[in-house]
C-alpha cells in the first residue's frame, strides 16, 4: 500500500517533497533512442514495441504545471488551436518537438513561453515523468514543475485557443481516470480519458497524468 498522502491533501512543500523522493533527473534528449518505451499509445493494448521504432521516434518535451491556489493545487492544460494539423481542438500541455542542440528542458520551457508566455523564472521544476512514446511518432518527456501563481497566460492563436486549471486532486484520483477505446488505423486503441466538466482530457495528456498518478500515489 502506498504511504503517500492524500492528493487532496498535498500541500506545496510535501509535493516539493514527493517529487524529489519519486520523480527522475532530467533526461539527455537522445536517452531512451536504444531502449524500449515502457509507456505510450502501445502499452495499454499490449502491444511490443521494437527498439527500431523507438530509436526512429522523434523526441519532444512538454510541461505539466501545476499551480498552487488558496483553494488546491491546480494543473494548468491548453487547449491546441482547431486549424492546427494534427491534434487540433485536444487538451495538451504545453510543448513540442526537441529542437537540435537543446535539451529537454529547454524545449519544455520554450514551448511554454511560446504558447502560453510562461516565464521561466515563474518555473520551479519538480521532475521528470517516463517516456512516453505516442501512435503518431514521438517520444515525449514529461518535467513536472510549479508555476508561480501569479502567472496570467498570454495566448498564441497560432497554437493554443485556451488555457484552463483543473484540481490536481481530481486529476491524481484514479477513480477518475477511464479506460476507453476507439477504432484508429484499422485497430481497437485503448487510452485514458480523464472528462472533467466540458473538458475531454485523454490520449497522451490523460497518459502522462497517469504516469504522474502512479509515480507520486501508488
Amino acid at each position: 500500500m502506498s504511504d503517500s498522502p492524500s492528493p487532496s491533501a498535498l500541500t506545496v512543500d510535501g509535493l516539493r517533497r514527493l517529487a524529489r523522493a519519486r520523480l527522475a533527473a532530467e533526461p539527455a534528449a537522445d536517452a531512451y533512442s536504444s531502449l524500449l518505451a515502457r509507456r505510450g499509445d502501445h502499452a495499454l493494448d499490449g502491444l511490443t514495441i521494437d527498439p527500431q521504432t523507438v530509436a526512429a521516434a522523434r523526441p519532444a518535451a512538454v510541461l505539466a504545471p501545476i499551480i498552487p491556489r488558496p483553494q488546491g493545487l491546480t494543473v494548468l492544460l491548453t487547449l491546441r488551436a482547431a486549424h492546427l494539423r494534427s491534434h487540433s481542438g485536444q487538451v495538451a500541455f504545453p510543448g513540442g518537438k526537441i529542437d537540435a542542440g537543446e535539451t529537454p528542458a529547454e524545449t519544455a520551457l520554450r514551448e511554454a513561453r511560446e504558447e502560453i508566455g510562461l516565464a521561466s523564472s515563474l518555473v520551479e521544476p519538480l521532475g521528470w515523468l517516463d517516456p512516453y512514446l505516442t501512435g503518431t511518432g514521438y517520444r515525449v518527456t514529461a518535467l513536472v514543475a510549479l508555476i508561480d501563481p501569479a502567472f496570467a497566460p498570454t495566448l498564441n492563436p497560432d497554437e493554443v485557443a485556451d488555457a484552463f486549471e483543473t484540481p490536481f486532486a481530481f486529476l491524481m484520483d484514479a477513480a477518475n481516470h477511464r479506460l476507453e477505446e476507439r477504432q484508429w488505423r484499422g485497430r481497437t486503441r485503448k487510452f485514458y480519458a480523464m472528462p472533467y466538466g466540458e473538458r475531454y482530457i485523454w490520449g497522451v495528456t490523460a497518459g502522462i497524468l497517469r504516469n504522474l498518478y502512479e509515480r507520486l500515489f501508488t
